[in-house]
């Protein structure tokens, strides 16, 4: 078993100012993917420029924070937000959604799109080879929060996490099982994927895919949401639940993308 660094959420604390790793994380992942889509931009002779970048860096993270605050109230703890709508703003404390993220982030790069007239999937094939990034500083902020911990284990890198739902008894880190995949991984497949010219939809087709099946891999091995549990089999979650239609949907963008590109 490793001890869990037990690091207090609150960064900086100036009496009634309080600044939270939780929200660090996020404002680190937007600036190294703003970074990286600038040094992007700038092989692409002209057609993205500095000014696109910054508004559609803006777009998205409007569309990220809205959309994945009010996807985990949705998704995953309504009734309790209705019985205390106040919290709903308390995004510091963690409880963002990826998938509710997402749809905020579709919404987005629909705005962009129609302001500069760009197709959508011009867009977001752009766009997605830096969200793993995001991702990955978000899992490190719920590491840190000691939030959305894994399942019972005795592997030598379990941990006891500190929250009181999570009982005294050594667990996954599966935020750092997250962080690893959907961040790491997926940014370096991405990345390297989309270096080199590929058919329309063809790099957000593959973000969709595997961010499905390694969202859904690690589900297996985290404890499902407070107030939602497994739904059904004893192994079925939520978040394999909304992350299928990625797979799916993934899978439908390639095909079409490479069928298309062959008949061209």
């Amino acid at each position: 078993m490793i001890n869990y660094p037990d690091i207090d959420p609150v960064a900086i604390n100036i009496g009634f100012i309080q600044i939270h790793w939780y929200g660090i994380t996020y404002v680190v992942g937007i600036a190294i993917a703003w970074w990286l889509l600038v040094v992007r931009s700038g092989k692409s002779d002209g057609y993205w420029t500095d000014e696109h970048v910054a508004d559609l860096i803006f777009y998205c993270a409007v569309g990220l924070i809205l959309g994945g605050r009010l996807g985990s109230v949705i998704f995953y703890n309504l009734p309790y937000y209705l019985a205390h709508p106040i919290d709903i703003i308390k995004i510091w404390q963690g409880g963002m959604s990826f998938h509710g993220g997402l749809i905020g982030g579709v919404v987005a790069i629909g705005f962009f799109g129609k302001k500069y007239s760009r197709g959508f999937f011009t867009v977001s094939d752009y766009l997605v080879p830096v969200i793993p990034v995001g991702l990955g500083c978000g899992r490190i902020g719920n590491f840190i929060n000691g939030e959305l911990w894994g399942a019972a284990s005795d592997l030598p890198w379990a941990m006891i996490f500190p929250h009181p739902d999570a009982g005294p008894v050594p667990r996954h880190p599966s935020q750092l099982y997250e962080a690893f995949l959907e961040g790491l991984v997926l940014f370096i497949i991405l990345w390297w994927f989309s270096s080199n010219s590929r058919p329309r939809m063809a790099a957000s087709g593959l973000f969709l895919l595997l961010y499905g099946i390694f969202r859904s891999a690690v589900e297996f091995v985290r404890t499902p949401d407070v107030g939602i549990g497994y739904l059904a089999g004893g192994w079925l979650t939520m978040g394999q639940i909304l992350s299928a239609p990625m797979i799916i949907l993934g899978v439908i963008l390639l095909i079409l993308g490479y069928r298309k590109d062959k008949n061209t």
